[in-house]
Parts: structure tokens; C-alpha cells; sequence
């Protein structure tokens, strides 16, 4: 038994804004990180051009997969598209580890076996500190929108906890971004200072290490959305109480949520219902308990509930024959009554 709505929360947020603007910085940051390259020859500013123009690409990726995502549902996908989101966040993590680090490290080796002398190492410095300021707004308008959505709890915390890819994404995009400039820059003053032109190759090879390890970090998050993440603990428990207080229903045996998208998801229950209820009396406290769940919880886009005893839940739950980890059962008491 179910209880779906066709018409989706949009899967766009504040964090669209965050990606317009992280777009429209790294376009203009790329074209004039080239250019630097061009007339002073130095590998790393060609590795930051390769960075900027790498997350410019990722920014499009995010909007066409936010764009994507927030489409309705269909006969070829009843739950929607929530899911495309994830999948473009993880294609965004392999093309910053592909082409960011790669690129990089690539130039690295390069220099370091053809070292070449920075040419114009005012310029190198002006267009880094150009770029940082640009950088730097960047940042700070996704650290903000990050940290609104996540207050009381550590950046790791937050970070693991996100189900919105783009806001995260660009805060360590943007993270990186300000990292590879200050390399870049320590990179050209000590080739220009020491005269050891190795320098340069090494900030290149760095540059390419801190881009590796944020497309691990981002790939392994973005995974973990796009297999089926659980929603958020308090969501479930509030829809648990919920369900507790719907007329007819005895006990809520179990709960299960999975996030299909930042403001999507879609909630399992297991309910017991009084032994005197009828079909008609259990559709009806269904609708109801759908009705009271959107009421509180728009994120919730469909609600399955399945009639069934604590003792037969329980018991499906550990043979397995139930598709859900008996680890919702944890605490479990076939004969407690519910609990929020």
C-alpha cells in the first residue's frame, strides 16, 4: 500500500545560486589563468587554468543534474529522476580526479623533466591574487549556504551528513581552488627567488595531490548517495510519531527512508493496525497519515506502508525475507508500543 504524489518538490535550492556563481567565477578566472600561462611559461599557472576550467565544467554538470532531477515522475520511473542529482555529482568527482589531478600531475612531470624558466612572474602573482579575491567570494558564499543548512554540527559533520551534493562540492571546489593558489604562488616565488626551476613542476604535482584527494572525497560521498542513503534519523523518527498517533493504527514496527534527492525521499513503514479495521478504515488512516506526514515533511514524496504484526516484521526482518536491514529492528520490542 502507497501513497505517492505526482508532483515533486523542485530539486533545486539555495545552492543553485551557489553554483551560478562558482560558474561565473571559474569562466572568468580560467580564461585569464591561460593567458598568464601563455607569457610566463610556468606549469603551475597552466595547472590552475586546467583547475578553473575543469570546475567551470563541473558547475554545468551540476545545474543539468539539478535540472534533471527535479523532473516529475513517469511510467519508465514511478519514484523520478531524484536520483540523476547524485549520478552527475559522482560524474563531476571522477572528471576532477581524470582531468583536474591528471592534468596537473602531468605537467609536473613535465617540467621537472624539461624545467623552463617563469618568464613574467609579476603577472603570475597579479592573476593569482586577482584570482584568489574571486575565489574567495566564492567560497564565501557557499561556506555560508553550507553552513545554514548545517548549523550546530563540525564541517566533517556536515560534510557527511549533506544530502546536497552541489552545496558541498562547490565549498571544496572552491577550497581547492584557493589551495592551488597559494601553492602556484609559492611554487613561482621560490623558482624566481632560488633560481631552481624544479620549483614550479613541484607546486604543479602538489596542486595535482590536493585535487586527488578532494575527487576521492567527493566520489566516495556521491556514491554513497547514489547507491541509496538513508534519510535523516529525525526524519524518521517524526514520521514514526507520526504514524503512532494516526486512529487505528497499534504500533509502528519499523521505518525505513531513503534519500532520492536533497529534498526528496521516500519513507518504508511497517504498521500494525487494530483487529477490527476494515480496508476501507486502513486506506483511510493511510491517506491520513500521508496527509499529516506532507503537511510536516515536504520532503517526503511517497510513503509505502505495509500491514503487518511486530512479531512478523521482526521475524521477516532477520531471515531477510523483508529487503531491509535488520538493523532498523535494533531496540526492538514486539510487544512495546510505539515509540518516537
Amino acid at each position: 500500500m502507497s501513497a505517492t504524489d505526482g508532483d515533486k518538490p523542485d530539486a533545486k535550492s539555495g545552492s543553485k545560486f551557489v553554483v551560478w556563481a562558482a560558474l561565473a567565477g571559474n569562466l572568468a578566472i580560467a580564461v585569464v589563468k591561460f593567458f598568464a600561462a601563455a607569457v610566463s611559461g610556468s606549469s603551475a599557472m597552466l595547472s590552475e587554468g586546467v583547475h578553473s576550467l575543469v570546475d567551470t565544467g563541473n558547475e554545468v554538470l551540476l545545474l543539468y543534474g539539478m535540472k534533471r532531477s527535479s523532473r516529475p515522475p513517469d511510467a519508465m520511473h514511478p519514484l523520478g529522476y531524484g536520483r540523476e542529482l547524485y549520478f552527475w555529482s559522482f560524474v563531476v568527482a571522477l572528471l576532477i580526479f581524470a582531468v583536474g589531478a591528471g592534468v596537473s600531475v602531468y605537467e609536473g612531470i613535465a617540467h621537472l623533466r624539461e624545467p623552463e624558466a617563469i618568464r613574467s612572474p609579476r603577472t603570475v602573482f597579479i592573476v593569482l591574487g586577482i584570482s584568489a579575491l574571486f575565489e574567495g567570494a566564492s567560497w564565501f558564499i557557499s561556506f555560508r549556504e553550507f553552513r545554514s543548512k548545517q548549523a550546530g554540527a563540525t564541517l566533517w559533520q556536515a560534510f557527511r551528513r549533506s544530502k546536497d551534493p552541489p552545496s558541498f562540492m562547490v565549498l571544496f571546489e572552491d577550497s581547492a581552488a584557493l589551495l592551488g593558489i597559494a601553492v602556484a604562488a609559492a611554487g613561482t616565488w621560490l623558482s624566481v627567488a632560488t633560481g631552481e626551476l624544479h620549483w614550479d613542476g613541484i607546486a604543479s604535482l602538489v596542486i595535482g595531490a590536493i585535487l586527488a584527494v578532494v575527487a576521492v572525497l567527493l566520489a566516495r560521498e556521491s556514491k554513497t548517495l547514489l547507491i541509496g542513503e538513508r534519510g535523516d534519523p529525525a526524519l524518521s523518527a517524526a514520521v514514526k510519531a507520526i504514524a503512532g498517533g494516526i486512529d487505528g493504527v497499534g504500533r509502528a514496527n519499523s521505518i525505513a527512508s531513503v534519500q532520492l534527492a536533497p529534498d526528496q525521499v521516500v519513507v518504508y513503514l511497517s504498521l500494525e493496525f487494530a483487529a477490527e479495521l476494515t480496508t476501507p478504515k486502513i486506506e483511510a488512516a493511510v491517506i491520513e497519515l500521508e496527509k499529516q506526514v506532507r503537511a510536516n515533511h515536504a520532503e517526503v514524496t511517497a510513503i509505502f506502508v505495509k500491514p503487518q504484526s511486530a512479531s512478523e516484521a521482526h521475524r521477516r526482518a532477520e531471515s531477510g525475507e523483508s529487503g531491509v536491514s535488520p538493523d532498523i529492528y535494533e531496540g526492538f520490542e514486539p510487544t512495546s508500543p510505539v515509540d518516537a
